[in-house]
């Protein structure tokens, strides 16, 4: 066996399976070729999620083991909506946005993906050619609207409503399957579990159009659940961005980093390219050495890398060691502002002032004068690292972090993030 035909049993092992359409079929094919396999995305927003990354993380196995990814950026479809997964309809968007989203998310792709061997493309350009009367009469000619209500899909929302729009997403989605079979040799298309009826709908056109000896599979991976049983993806603060400016890799990292001990070997295998005795190791490490999270923090370390580079990684785990030793007065201005978000934050100008009065007055974060005072001469008062122990200590915002933050640490472990605001 190739390793291109490995593809299916490495998804198996990393629980990466849900629903194949025909596997012995797709077996014997990828052990043949190498696949041209698609996912697709529409530009609804201007960052994914770690929720997205689930089935890109089964196009990058495939890519890896000789496989050929296609990603269909859908311009043309995001200008309609995917009713799955929803109970409501979409607000559609202006094509200005969705031009402009479909920016952002082809840099995050190409980010993951790189350019070898990979090709990015856009529905609208072929769904944008399409007349009502061709669509009408070369496709919803093929559709049965009995088996299109009978998809989850749309039956999940026929309570509530859904529009004619919404309701023919599934066909629109069945043409790009068919466009990307004839024009890009793509022979198979993975989605989430809610994909399968818009995955096989377009697998039935294919059949229909180019005959049912026509080589097109599909496959959807898992719902991704916690051992809680919620949904997987979500943090305290909302969803989890790739989008740096959405949610630094400081943050990033963490949310891999605080994963719960029962989760972390699925993680390991699902989100991660590490080897099945390294895995094993690390989950021994978990059930032997919990306190250490050394199987956390490889998971942080390897989707981190993937997602935002090993730079990232170095600069998310130099915060986290500066944070819990507090010698934070090496940090860079960047690593304060990922790295202290969580904290109290307060404004203060530009200008120094004696620390007494500014812990009381100028920044809040001491309730009393006699209350700093004590503090300072206690030990308990650090100001940028530095444990301060005189009350006629100036603090001079200018000093560190490019004058823009101060950093108190009062105790052992509460920070506060004060932000130098200058004079207007």
């Amino acid at each position: 066996m190739t390793d291109r035909g490995k593809i299916l049993d490495e998804l198996k092992w990393r629980g990466a399976l849900n629903q194949l359409t025909d596997e012995d079929g797709l077996r014997k094919l990828t052990e043949e070729k190498a696949v041209s396999v698609y996912c697709g995305t529409d530009p609804t927003g201007d960052s994914l999620h770690v929720g997205h990354l689930i089935p890109f993380m089964i196009l990058k196995r495939f890519q890896l083991l000789g496989h050929r990814p296609v990603i269909v950026i859908g311009g043309g479809t995001g200008s309609i909506g995917d009713p799955s997964g929803r109970n409501s309809e979409r607000v559609l968007q202006t094509m200005d946005t969705i031009a402009a989203n479909k920016k952002k998310l082809t840099a995050q792709m190409e980010n993951l993906f790189g350019t070898d061997d990979f090709r990015i493309v856009d529905n609208y350009d072929w769904l944008s050619k399409l007349s009502m009367l061709d669509f009408l009469r070369d496709y919803g000619k093929l559709f049965s609207v009995n088996s299109m209500l009978n998809k989850e899909v749309v039956a999940s929302r026929l309570e509530n409503g859904i529009s004619y729009t919404e309701f023919t997403y599934q066909i629109l989605q069945s043409v790009d399957f068919l466009h990307l079979f004839k024009h890009e040799d793509v022979q198979l298309q993975i989605g989430g579990a809610d994909q399968w009826g818009n995955i096989t709908a377009g697998i039935d056109l294919i059949h229909r159009i180019e005959g049912p000896e026509a080589r097109a599979y599909g496959l959807t991976n898992p719902l991704m659940l916690k051992a809680d049983g919620t949904k997987f993806g979500k943090s305290a603060g909302g969803a989890v961005w790739l989008d740096p400016e959405k949610t630094s890799p400081y943050e990033f990292y963490q949310f891999w980093f605080n994963q719960d001990d029962a989760d972390v070997e699925k993680f390991l295998k699902f989100f991660t390219f590490l080897s099945r005795d390294a895995i094993a190791e690390l989950v021994e490490a978990t059930k032997t050495h919990p306190e250490k999270r050394e199987a956390q923090r490889e998971l942080a370390r390897a989707v981190t890398k993937f997602v935002h580079g090993q730079k990232a990684v170095d600069q998310a785990e130099n915060i986290s060691d500066a944070l819990f030793s507090g010698d934070v007065a090496e940090l860079s201005a960047d690593d304060i502002k990922q790295g202290f978000k969580q904290f109290p934050t307060v404004e203060a100008p530009e200008t120094a002032e004696n620390i007494v009065t500014w812990l009381v007055d100028t920044t809040k974060i001491e309730p009393s004068r006699r209350q700093a005072r004590e503090d300072i001469q206690n030990g308990a008062i650090t100001i940028n690292g530095t444990r301060q122990w005189e009350l006629d200590f100036e603090v001079d915002p200018s000093t560190h972090f490019d004058g823009q933050y101060v950093i108190v640490r009062r105790g052992k472990k509460r920070y506060f993030l004060v932000d130098i605001k200058a004079a207007k």
